[in-house]
């Protein structure tokens, strides 16, 4: 090597003046997510949030961490980059609000093989868009850049999540019971999960993503962004008592319900209750998916499932149509007698 030669950071493809431009594009997106109890500004080394505790005797923090999966291939295939912050916040913001969690605040993680200032800066938009949806601050991030381990166009992306929730407020599922019932809140698509089989299924039908789907592209109805129900739950469980709450991601209907059931008891889901949309269809037929392939491992159009006791069934419906969710009565708490904890019918 010519000992002449001076190497710099962006010799070894590592922009840091892009960086901080980044930073510099994205405030507005960051500010538009402040609330109460935000501290500072970004750029430090840690977010500062003072947590709210004239509003709480006994709290406790609720955090969670998740990604959005081989979703990102497709929208980087498709370049729709707006949406997929809000399914990495929905992951996230979600799973603590099925505790009975307010979301306080949010971080994130990005990184990419070379920093496309653009694409990176409609994700960081989009991740402040899920934050405002969910009610927490996007105080802190962090971008890195890592050439030889990600490809050129490739990113992947984590977030976090903290909440709170009072310590007799905990809604972890010890007092259901046979008899209670179980509420189905409508999804907007496969959310986050299930898209290494979606792929492949696009691969092997080799279906043109821009033919219809309902009313929109395929392209479209899969890379619809996942739901967050944070607000909604929230003002639900502060008005009327809900006994458990099931996030169905990864694992779909079959794996998620049992997570927040008793051994002893097992959950009997209506089938004919709900009509599934195109989406999922279209799933179906092109991958000749068998249903029981398809209930452990897409939502199936449910987004969460909530037990109540029956003498609360139709007042939780109500104000959750009332909120603006699709809601409806999916099924009940039954005895287990067979090994099985989820029963379709």
């Amino acid at each position: 090597m010519n000992s002449e030669v001076s190497l710099s950071y962006r010799d070894s493809g590592v922009d840091i003046d892009a960086g901080n431009e980044l930073v510099e594009r994205i405030k507005p997106a960051i500010k538009s997510t402040y609330r109460k109890g935000c501290i500072g500004s970004i750029g430090g080394f840690g977010g500062l949030f003072e947590l709210p505790l004239d509003r709480y005797s006994h709290p406790l923090l609720v955090s969670g961490t998740d990604g959005v999966g081989t979703k990102l291939k497709l929208a980087i295939e498709l370049e729709k980059y707006q949406t997929i912050g809000i399914d990495l916040v929905a992951m996230c913001a979600n799973d603590i609000a099925v505790l009975g969690a307010e979301a306080l605040f949010f971080l994130d993680y990005y990184a990419t093989g070379k920093l496309s200032l653009d694409v990176a800066e409609q994700v960081i938009t989009g991740i402040a868009d899920g934050c405002r949806l969910a009610g927490c601050a996007l105080i802190g991030g962090e971008t890195a850049e890592m050439p030889g381990i990600y490809s050129e166009g490739d990113f992947d992306l984590a977030g976090f999540c903290v909440g709170i929730v009072e310590k007799d407020r905990v809604i972890n599922g010890e007092n259901i019971k046979a008899g209670n019932s179980l509420i189905a809140l409508g999804s907007s698509g496969p959310h986050s999960n299930g898209y290494s089989l979606i792929r492949k299924v696009i691969e092997v039908s080799g279906v043109d993503l821009s033919q219809n789907c309902g009313d929109e592209s395929l392209a479209d109805a899969l890379i619809r962004p996942t739901r967050i129900y944070v607000k909604n739950l929230l003002e639900l469980t502060q008005q009327h008592p809900v006994l458990a709450m099931a996030h169905i991601t990864g694992g779909g209907l079959t794996e998620n319900i049992p997570r927040v059931l008793p051994d002893h008891l097992s959950a009997k889901i209506n089938c004919s209750s709900w009509t599934i949309s195109p989406v999922f269809e279209w799933l179906q037929q092109a991958g000749n998916i068998e249903t029981s392939e398809m209930h452990r491992t897409f939502n199936c159009g449910v987004g969460m499932v909530l037990v109540v006791d029956d003498k609360h069934q139709q007042a939780c419906v109500k104000k959750l149509i009332e909120l603006g969710e699709n809601a409806w009565v999916i099924g009940e708490i039954v005895d287990k007698e067979q090994s099985e904890s989820v029963i379709f019918s």
